[in-house]
C-alpha cells in the first residue's frame, strides 16, 4: 500500500483525470495519503484493523466508481484494475475483520 501512496503523489496530475469528482488532484493526494497512512498503521500495528477496514472501503469505491464502467464495456485494463482493487479490498477486509489485536506477525 505504501508504494501505491507514493505513486499517487508522483503521478497526481495523470491520475486526476480518472477521478469522477471535482478537484481531481486533491482527491488523488488524499487517497495517496490514505494508502501511506494505512501502510504505516499496519506495520506499526496501531489501529491496523480500523485502517484495513477503511482501506477496503476505499478500494471498493475505486473499483466501483473508476474501473467498473470500463470493465463492463470490455476494456481489459479496466477489468484488470477492477479485479485488483476488489482482491486487495478483500484482503484488507479479511485482515481488518479476522485479525485479533494480540496476533503476532
Amino acid at each position: 500500500m505504501f508504494i501505491f501512496g507514493i505513486f499517487h503523489f508522483m503521478n497526481a496530475s495523470a491520475m486526476a483525470g480518472m477521478v469522477p469528482l471535482p478537484g481531481g488532484v486533491f482527491w488523488v493526494y488524499l487517497t495517496g495519503a490514505g494508502f501511506i497512512l494505512a501502510a504505516i498503521s499496519i506495520v506499526i500495528r496501531k489501529y491496523d484493523q480500523l485502517a484495513c477496514l477503511l482501506l477496503g472501503i476505499m478500494l471498493l469505491i475505486f473499483a466501483l466508481a473508476i474501473h467498473l464502467g470500463g470493465a463492463i464495456d470490455g476494456d481489459q485494463n479496466s477489468t484488470t484494475q477492477f479485479l485488483k482493487d476488489v482482491a486487495l479490498a478483500g484482503g484488507a477486509f479479511a485482515y481488518g475483520l479476522l485479525a485479533s489485536p494480540s496476533d503476532e506477525l
